[in-house]
């Protein structure tokens, strides 16, 4: 379950260092009640951004193939690419 701060406990570095590396989940802090910024650790970082950056690129297939109407089912890629490169 994600954990929610003010703005205020930001003071308490140490401890929320150790909880957003441990947890290996988002801190959401506050302020004035509403969100303000997300802490995160590293790993959870590359994580989030290699899992955006390959939904980006499948995202951007399904858009390739559904403007040139052509697909190619897999043994026939496969026939296709032993054809080309020669393995």
């Amino acid at each position: 379950m994600p954990r929610i701060i003010p703005i205020r406990e930001l003071k308490n570095t140490a401890s929320i260092s150790k909880y957003v590396n441990e947890s290996n989940e988002p801190v959401f802090v506050t302020k004035n009640g509403y969100g303000s910024m997300v802490l995160m650790s590293i790993e959870v970082y590359e994580r989030e951004f290699a899992r955006n950056q390959a939904i980006e690129l499948i995202n951007e297939s399904i858009r390739e193939m559904k403007q040139s109407g052509e697909l190619t089912d897999g043994p026939m890629f496969i026939q296709e690419m032993k054809a080309k490169y020669g393995k």
